[in-house]
């Protein structure tokens, strides 16, 4: 469970899966990632693909999150009764916020989400309802200056496990340009600052990062978790490599003529 080994202290690289296909997230779940998530809000993925995306990575390792498309019940009761490990919730920028994600994702007497883990009882067992609170991994995510103002705030609310960094927002409202490996000196303080208090407060911390070097350095600066880029990029920088290197032999083998 992905809530004991970040409170035995280690670490973890969380692989993203924003492409809409089983066979794309196997391959992200048998690439050696210690946890994976599936991206509703951003990625293309609606909600049956991914109740079948999560059917395959379920037979793997890594446990499985679901960043759902808002702060809305509906959907984060469907993800959670589909059988996800937990959910990411973007845009939680206030107290209130982070009391609306955990009345969404608790059963009472924490939460009000209603019963009905049609496929969670199967992955989970039949005691689901009396574990669930304690199992599924909630996060809030902080990506605005409003949510950096009341960051104190979300994180004492009881039932959210921790908090989830999402850079491009962040930079972007703090008046920089988006991108996941942000260099801006503001950026960069304020994702550690997230990170130093979420730990201080005893929550989980996660980010997400534009290379692999991010992702050691957020994990050095205290954070549990980082997520490696997603599926499209790295497949979309794969593919530009490799064109790369075939243009530069084009080119070489044009110029020996």
């Amino acid at each position: 469970m992905l809530k004991s080994r970040f409170a035995a202290g280690e670490k973890a690289i969380n692989g993203w899966c924003a492409i809409p296909s089983a066979v794309t997230a196997e391959m992200i779940g048998r690439a050696g990632f210690d946890m994976v998530t599936v991206d509703l809000q951003h990625g293309l993925i609606d909600y049956p693909m991914a109740l079948t995306m999560v059917q395959v990575l379920q037979g793997l390792p890594a446990p499985v999150l679901a960043r759902v498309p808002w702060n809305e019940p509906g959907i984060i009761a469907k993800v959670l009764d589909a059988g996800f490990s937990g959910v990411i919730c973007p845009m939680v920028n206030t107290e209130a916020d982070a009391r609306a994600l955990v009345q969404a994702s608790r059963y009472a007497p924490l939460g009000g989400r209603s019963f009905g883990p049609t496929r969670a009882n199967m992955v989970h067992g039949a005691g689901y309802v009396k574990t669930a609170n304690d199992q599924v991994l909630v996060m809030a995510m902080i990506e605005t200056r409003q949510a950096l103002d009341n960051l104190d705030a979300i994180l004492a609310v009881e039932g959210i496990d921790g908090v989830y960094v999402g850079p491009s927002d962040l930079g972007l409202s703090l008046g920089y340009e988006p991108t996941l490996d942000p260099s801006a000196a503001e950026v960069l303080d304020a994702i550690a600052a997230i990170g130093r208090r979420a730990k201080a407060a005893g929550k989980v911390a996660g980010c997400h990062c534009g290379s692999p070097e991010m992702v050691r350095r957020v994990q050095g600066q205290g954070f549990d978790f980082g997520s490696l880029l997603t599926d499209v990029r790295i497949f979309a920088n794969a593919l530009s490599v490799q064109i790369a290197a075939y243009r530069k032999t084009e080119a070489a083998t044009s110029k020996g003529y």
